[in-house]
């Protein structure tokens, strides 16, 4: 189970590190690191909610919902992507990266 999710925060690593790659090449504000740790953050987080409480949940006495941390991930990266989006001499300046960002959370 260990080698799968190592394999899957791989996997988010190159995939994200591609639009990263192609964002940093043309000079924008989100590059390599900012789109590799935003989706290897996302994968570990989806790997907790589904597998980290597997061991409370088969407990009779305790109520936990795990998919509130997935739903959290996408709150958490619409404020990061918010915070690209600027307005500069009646111009809208980030929305293509807050773009990036969020498709690279998901």
């Amino acid at each position: 189970m260990t080698a799968e999710f190592i394999i899957r925060l791989i996997l988010a690593a190159i995939a994200c590190g591609a639009i990263g790659m192609e964002r940093q090449m043309r000079g924008k504000g989100a590059g390599l690191r900012t789109h590799v740790l935003i989706g290897m953050g996302s994968a570990l987080f989806m790997i907790v909610s589904k597998y980290g409480f597997a061991d409370v949940l088969s407990l009779d006495h305790v109520g936990l919902d795990p998919s509130r941390i997935a739903a959290q991930v996408v709150t958490g990266v619409g404020f990061i992507g918010a915070g690209n989006i600027l307005v500069r001499n009646q111009n809208i300046v980030g929305l293509t990266t807050a773009a990036d960002i969020w498709v690279t959370a998901a």
